[in-house]
């Protein structure tokens, strides 16, 4: 090809055609996606989340779905004075900012309150060991119950007035009672006494014989002048 050909081609209204229609398409996929994007992530777009706390899960499910999120529960809590299904706490917290389609996360109010399993420490244990294990557990601790028995040694638990034990199932808000033993004897308790007729008499001869020895006399010394 000679150079004033190629020179002529370069010239062409049809190649600098091709060059804006591809530049043109170019453009038009680059806009595409930047709009495509804004759509997907919800660009520019802010929703602010409501005060869920206090209202049931079903109104919290009404009011999040009118704006465009959604919800869903992440634990349970117990606060005897709420209702059950009550929502207690949420994530994001009230007045943020969200896109829409953002899941929002609450922790909702059980049913009944939590159940605790009684440890091993009747009769494993003394009083002073057991009420802070029992404390620490969660347990509402009441005042002990002395018995008769070994002082500060567990003998039973009891829960609204009934035995318990190890294994067992207590709701926190029940009072526990710990019955240690108060030291004194049962007056059950039975004491063998022994008839002191029924001792043998000891003969004379089992006896052993001492000899007694008296110190001597301090002897007497004349004064001297």
């Amino acid at each position: 090809m000679k150079p004033t050909d190629f020179f002529k081609k370069f010239k062409s209204w049809y190649l600098w055609g091709n060059l804006a229609a591809m530049a043109l398409v170019v453009a038009l996929a680059c806009y595409g996606l930047k709009y495509w994007l804004g759509v997907y992530t919800h660009h520019g777009e802010a929703i602010e989340v409501p005060d869920l706390r206090q209202k049931s899960f079903k109104d919290a499910q009404h009011i999040l779905c009118g704006l465009g999120l959604d919800v869903t529960v992440s634990d349970t809590g117990y606060v005897k004075t709420l209702s059950p299904d009550c929502i207690l706490e949420q994530t994001p917290e009230p007045g943020a900012r969200v896109k829409s389609g953002r899941m929002v996360t609450v922790i909702v109010n059980a049913a009944h309150s939590p159940m605790i399993t009684l440890p091993d420490i009747i009769d494993n244990s003394s009083l002073r060991e057991a009420m802070a294990k029992l404390s620490a557990m969660g347990f509402k601790v009441g005042k002990p119950e002395y018995i008769p028995g070994e002082r500060d040694w567990v003998y039973g638990v009891t829960v609204r007035g009934r035995q318990v034990v190890a294994g067992d199932r207590i709701s926190v808000d029940d009072v526990v009672t710990v019955q240690a033993g108060s030291g004194i004897r049962d007056e059950s308790d039975s004491i063998e006494y022994v008839d002191i007729d029924d001792f043998e008499p000891v003969n004379e001869g089992d006896v052993d014989e001492f000899q007694v020895v008296t110190a001597p006399m301090p002897s007497e010394e004349p004064a001297t002048e």
